[in-house]
């Protein structure tokens, strides 16, 4: 039997459990708005001087741990759960991409921060991540930050690093999955599936080795850069072909070559020595 006495210590206990509830839960909110980060790079003043490029430009960013090798590294990963890693590539431990190879679950962004090395590089950027170059600009640091924080809200990255881990483990280039960009997100495909790519204005068209077409939002001089290494050659401003499904290669002022879809591109002049060049090579 409850009594007013009795009635009124209710609702006041209440009436606080109500307002510790509501600071928490802003607590909470204040708290979800910030990306927790480790930072990992085997040299001391690198991560002092990115952790004050963070606390400066980055206010959106929460630094929750930091580690110099790979093992430590991904100790603190598991333990600590972060949103976004910013990753150095290359340390005496092991690379960044060992590290990433040893976690269970890739649950949050990457961030690669890496001296000019052409394999690293190509590496990430055949897989869609992002990376920022020693020594850091802090304007490509912010917007760094700025991507990982709306693909984090889009939940969008897992599948990209699952492909850069295949790719760096297998050797055998043949099997390398590439990202395309498309309007709709990416789509992961084996390079070796790629006929030939032809320009269309800002955007690609990539045509497959299975008749089927993608419309990829990178330009032409993109796929070249990635494709070089992968037998492709850039036989036209507006063409780039894989020359393992070269047919026939017919002269002339620059000659046109067959593929083996039946498809005929037009070499032009300027091409047309070095592609015979490489031609040769094959």
């Amino acid at each position: 039997m409850y009594n007013n006495e009795t009635l009124d210590l209710d609702v006041s206990k209440l009436f606080a459990k109500v307002q510790n509830q509501g600071l928490s839960l802003r607590l909470l909110c204040i708290k979800s708005l910030f990306m927790r980060t480790i930072i990992i790079d085997d040299i001391k003043k690198n991560r002092e001087v990115l952790l004050e490029m963070l606390s400066d430009f980055c206010p959106q960013v929460e630094v929750i741990g930091e580690a110099e090798d790979v093992e430590v590294g991904v100790q603190l990963i598991e333990e600590l759960q972060p949103d976004l890693v910013l990753l150095d590539v290359e340390m005496p431990s092991g690379t960044g991409f060992d590290l990433l190879e040893q976690l269970k679950e890739i649950s949050f962004e990457v961030v690669f921060v890496t001296a000019y090395d052409r394999y690293a590089l190509k590496a990430i950027k055949f897989c869609a991540l992002d990376y920022i170059l020693k020594p850091i600009d802090i304007k490509e640091l912010i917007q760094a930050v700025h991507r990982a924080e709306k693909k984090l809200a889009e939940k969008k990255s897992k599948n990209n690093f699952t492909h850069l881990i295949h790719n760096i483990k297998n050797k055998n280039t043949h099997h390398h999955r590439i990202a395309l960009p498309t309007q709709e997100g990416f789509i992961f495909i084996e390079v070796h599936d790629i006929i030939r790519c032809e320009a269309e204005g800002s955007y690609t068209q990539v045509f497959l080795k299975n008749k089927n077409t993608i419309f990829a939002t990178r330009k032409i001089k993109g796929f070249e850069e990635l494709l070089n290494d992968y037998n492709f050659f850039r036989v036209h401003r507006s063409h780039l072909i894989n020359m393992n499904y070269i047919e026939k290669y017919h002269k002339g002022e620059g000659g046109y070559v067959v593929l083996t879809d039946g498809t005929s591109i037009d070499v032009s002049r300027r091409k047309k020595d070095e592609f015979l060049e490489r031609l040769n090579s094959v």
